[in-house]
Formats: C-alpha cells, sequence, structure tokens
C-alpha cells in the first residue's frame, strides 16, 4: 500500500487530470520537486515554468532537476507567483501547482500569504485552458497559522461553480492540522 503524502497524493489527481505534453505551472518552485514532477509529464513536447522569489529555492531546483537530467525542461524565474500572468497569455495552461507555506529548510519568515496567495490563485485560474486543473497544497498551523488556509478555502468555496469544479480534500483521521489538498478544474 502506498503512503500517500500530500504532495504524492496530489500528484496523482493532477496526473489524471491532465495530459501529458501539456504548459504546466510550478507556482510554487521550493525545492523543485514539483518542478521535477511537471517536467517528467511535459516530457518532450511540454514545458514548465516555475517561481519563487528565493535564490536558494532556484540552485536546489537547478540541482535536482540537472541530476535527473530535466535541466532543459523548465524556465526557472525568480519572481513571485502574482506575477505568472505576465509570462503567459489568458487560457494558455494545462495545469498549475501551488505548495503553499515556506521553503522547506529555508527561512520560515518568508512564507507565503494569505493576500498574495489568493491574489496568484486567480491570476493562475485567468491562465488556465479549458479542461486544465490547478492543484493547491494548503498547510496551516505553526509557522504558517491559519489565516491562510481559511482565506483560500473561503476563496475556493465562491468561484463560480458553472465556471469551476472545486474538489477539496481531507486527511480525515489525522490530528495536528494536517495539510489539505485541493484541486479546481476549469470547465
Amino acid at each position: 500500500m502506498v503512503s500517500y503524502q500530500i504532495t504524492q497524493w496530489s500528484h496523482e489527481l493532477f496526473r489524471i487530470q491532465v495530459k501529458p505534453g501539456g504548459s504546466y505551472v510550478d507556482a510554487t518552485m521550493g525545492n523543485g520537486h514539483d518542478t521535477l514532477f511537471l517536467c517528467e509529464l511535459a516530457g518532450e513536447t511540454g514545458n514548465v515554468t516555475a517561481f519563487d522569489i528565493q535564490e536558494k529555492a532556484i540552485h536546489a531546483t537547478e540541482k535536482l532537476l540537472k541530476d535527473n537530467q530535466m535541466e532543459h525542461k523548465a524556465r526557472l524565474i525568480l519572481d513571485s507567483h502574482i506575477h505568472m500572468d505576465k509570462y503567459f497569455k489568458p487560457q494558455s495552461v494545462d495545469g498549475i501547482y501551488f505548495n503553499f507555506g515556506y521553503l522547506p529548510g529555508g527561512d520560515h519568515n518568508l512564507a507565503t500569504k494569505p493576500e498574495t496567495s489568493v491574489e496568484a490563485i486567480g491570476k493562475g485560474l485567468k491562465l488556465l485552458k479549458k479542461g486544465g486543473i490547478m492543484a493547491l497544497c494548503i498547510y496551516s498551523g505553526g509557522d504558517t497559522g491559519f489565516e491562510e488556509k481559511d482565506c483560500i478555502l473561503e476563496y475556493l468555496k465562491n468561484l463560480n461553480e458553472k465556471s469551476y469544479i472545486v474538489i477539496v480534500n481531507t486527511y480525515y483521521n489525522r490530528k495536528n492540522n494536517p495539510p489539505i489538498p485541493a484541486f479546481v478544474i476549469k470547465k
């Protein structure tokens, strides 16, 4: 039996929805594990663009991609995810992946924030093609607090049901504020 952590679970559900070889965005690059996953999904014909505000994230991702012979597959951008709309036209992206919180092993004071996270989600939804998916790994408690989780979930709850399908999963029997995997599919 596979023991699904939030990213493993999100990767599997993301993979089901998207077609291989698409255009993908890692909105929160971190150490590059989601970027690598998206590069594998992109294959030879697709592309990946990843964003982060920390040079440490860029360097960690460059190394991970190089170690896996995928360095040619991704464009790594030192910029906030709230600016992703400057790099893409509306309805040009097949999938977007968010992993909120802070860079593992990094400065916990440089975590994603409620206002910018919700803004980035809104901009990302405009970039998605019809049938595209957005995966959101939402953390709370400890360093990140509950405000970001609550703001994101409230935003998702109020998306137009004629335009989007929103699925929020729960680790129902886990204690200590488990992460929440959520998905938005553009109709």
